[in-house]
Order: structure tokens, then C-alpha cells, then sequence
């Protein structure tokens, strides 16, 4: 057992350098958002542990959902919970 009297550990980095650190690379698999099958419901971008899925508008004004896969851990979440299915997760890349 450790003789540390100072029991407090700081943290490893900074509050708020999420941002810094892109984890995208770690999946194994990544969301493809089909969005003619998209109905903007943004399910997806609120259940997302990472907010990685963001909702923008296409060109028609139409609420589609897009991924950004710089911080995607490809866990998966949004493509179960779509209600239409307009999320399938593809192996590799």
C-alpha cells in the first residue's frame, strides 16, 4: 500500500481540453447516416455519450443528422435507437 499522504490525485488533463483530444481513431466500426431515410428526429445527437452527431439542415431545409467522426467512438447507440433505421454501422475504415 502506497504512503501518500496526499490522497488527491489531479486530473491527467485539463477541464475542458476535450476538444484537443480527437478519439475518432479508436472505433471499430462508424455510423452511416442514410439521409433519404433520416427524419431529423435528432434521437441519435441526444443519446450520443460523446455529442459527436450534430443535426444541421440539408439544402432542401430539412433537419438530417451528420456524425464527426474526428471525435466517433463507434459505440454503436445511435444506429440502435434510430427509430427508421437510417444508421447502419459499417466495419473498418
Amino acid at each position: 500500500m502506497s504512503k501518500n499522504k496526499n490522497k488527491f490525485q489531479p486530473p491527467t488533463t485539463k477541464p475542458g481540453s476535450a476538444l484537443n483530444n480527437k478519439t475518432g481513431d479508436w472505433r471499430t466500426s462508424k455510423p452511416v447516416i442514410d439521409k433519404n431515410i433520416c427524419i431529423g428526429c435528432s434521437r441519435c445527437a441526444k443519446l450520443c455519450p460523446d455529442a459527436c452527431i450534430l443535426m444541421k439542415l440539408d439544402k432542401e431545409g430539412k433537419l438530417k443528422a451528420e456524425v464527426d467522426y474526428d471525435y466517433c467512438k463507434g459505440c454503436g447507440l445511435c444506429a440502435a435507437e434510430c427509430p427508421v433505421k437510417a444508421i447502419l454501422m459499417k466495419r473498418g475504415e
